[in-house]
């Protein structure tokens, strides 16, 4: 299977559904913050291991503390992602902290600063 065959994106799209599922659902852990979000799923084309990008609105301190706690919970959330999705196999996922909503956010703001300074 290629790395961006259709099966693979479909594979992707789907993880990634069910991961937002899970998090928002199921998860009792309090260092996870209530607005967490899935940005992007990459499976592996072998179905062993998986890298999932995450947006969590809040400081520094607050993402650190969602990461770690969805590392220490990363045994269940795959539990549970075996038990919904058929796969051949369940794989190891690698959470990493997505900034790029945040870069957007701010670049958004210094485009608007510059123009308030125009127009001045």
């Amino acid at each position: 299977m290629r790395k961006n065959s259709i099966k693979n994106t479909r594979i992707n799209g789907e993880v990634q559904r069910v991961l937002a599922e899970i998090i928002r659902g199921e998860l009792k852990d309090p260092r996870i913050g209530e607005v967490t979000s899935v940005v992007a799923v990459e499976v592996a084309p072998d179905l062993k291991s998986c890298k999932v990008w995450i947006s969590v609105l809040g400081d520094e301190q607050v993402q650190a503390d969602t990461l770690a706690g969805l590392n220490s919970a990363e045994g269940f959330i795959r539990s549970q992602l075996a038990h919904r999705i058929n796969l051949r196999n369940t794989p190891q996922l690698r959470f990493i902290m997505d900034q790029s909503i945040a870069y957007g956010v701010n670049m958004s703001k210094l485009i608007d600063d510059v123009n308030r300074q125009e127009m001045q």
